[in-house]
């Protein structure tokens, strides 16, 4: 049993820094509420050697994350409470070691690697960056049937990667000097790498955003068909967290695409109407796919060429 100021700890770091998986994490039945503040507070705190306020030389940042992995992998003592109790649930749920290995892999790629020249170069990124977190979130839930559900994990995870990608632009690029959108999208749409580092919003980079989104939108799809194959207790919040950050792209579309002047935010009224809303539609079916399709902003189908021309600069929903 992971002892209770440690997933005090865990809370906290969750609390201050996803606001929005906490609401939904809020949700879980106890049993996997716990679990989930220590699994989030471990990827903050491997995350922020990378990314955290004070620099440090390159070095030191993978020294730390290999401290970090043999002690979430139980191969040494645990110096943080933290990591402590993930190892602890690591035992007890099964967590596979590649996972944890590929997650930790993923922030130590962040040290220097700044572009991303294909999606599918990206998408190896997110094996580890958001696929394994999703796969050891599934561990955690325990469900019955893991074979089918770990590929939906998987896309899910993906999808909230991709939305962090495209409303991040500018932050990622004052703060890390990282552009993760891939070079082809851009060149695709003729942005170059020059624009975006200017903020330089025009009609072709809406065009590369979109198309990011459309990409993040099929994810989404994918990945909510599997949450009927998590326990049941379990589907609701996690169909809640997919709602939610998916809601990021209406933000982005009544923006016209625009990530370059700010980064777009959802408010506390947003959520709380989502949760409402979401809640009345899994009142009248508990079919994840159907209440998503009904209370997100993502269509249950790709938008044809001519679709998207009638609608793409309209607000969505």
């Amino acid at each position: 049993m992971v002892a209770d100021e440690r997933v005090e700890r865990s809370k906290t770091i969750q609390r201050r820094t996803g606001k929005t998986f906490h609401l939904a994490t809020r949700l879980l039945p106890k049993r996997t509420r716990r679990a989930t503040y220590v699994l989030y507070a471990f990827f903050r705190i491997a995350d922020e050697v990378v990314d955290g306020g004070m620099p440090k030389a390159p070095e030191r940042q993978r020294a730390e994350l290999e401290r970090i992995r043999a002690e979430a992998l139980g191969e040494r003592e645990a110096t943080d409470p933290v990591l402590a109790a993930f190892a602890e649930l690591r035992e007890r749920y099964g967590i596979d070691d590649e996972d944890v290995n590929a997650f930790v892999d993923a922030m130590a790629t962040d040290i220097a690697k700044r572009r991303y020249a294909s999606y599918e170069e990206l998408e190896a990124y997110m094996d580890g960056s958001a696929a394994a977190v999703g796969r050891m979130m599934t561990a955690v839930m325990g469900p019955e049937e893991p074979e089918k559900a770990l590929p939906h994990a998987t896309a899910l995870g993906e999808a909230f990667q991709l939305t962090n990608f495209v409303r991040d632009v500018r932050e990622d690029v004052e703060e890390r000097d990282r552009i993760y959108l891939p070079a082809t999208t851009l060149s695709d749409h003729g942005v170059t790498e020059g624009q975006i580092r200017r903020f330089e919003m025009d009609d072709r980079f809406a065009a590369a955003v979109r198309a990011e989104l459309a990409r993040a939108e099929g994810l989404y799809r994918k990945g909510v068909t599997g949450i009927k194959y998590l326990p049941r207790d379990c589907q609701f919040p996690v169909l809640l967290a997919a709602v939610m950050y998916a809601e990021h792209h209406r933000l982005i579309r009544r923006r016209n695409y625009d990530v370059l002047s700010e980064t777009p935010q959802l408010g506390t009224l947003r959520k709380l109407t989502l949760l409402a809303k979401t809640r009345w539609h899994w009142a009248w079916s508990k079919d994840p796919a159907t209440v998503f399709r009904r209370a997100s902003t993502v269509s249950d189908r790709e938008p044809t060429a001519a679709g998207r021309k009638c609608t793409e600069w309209l607000p969505i929903r």
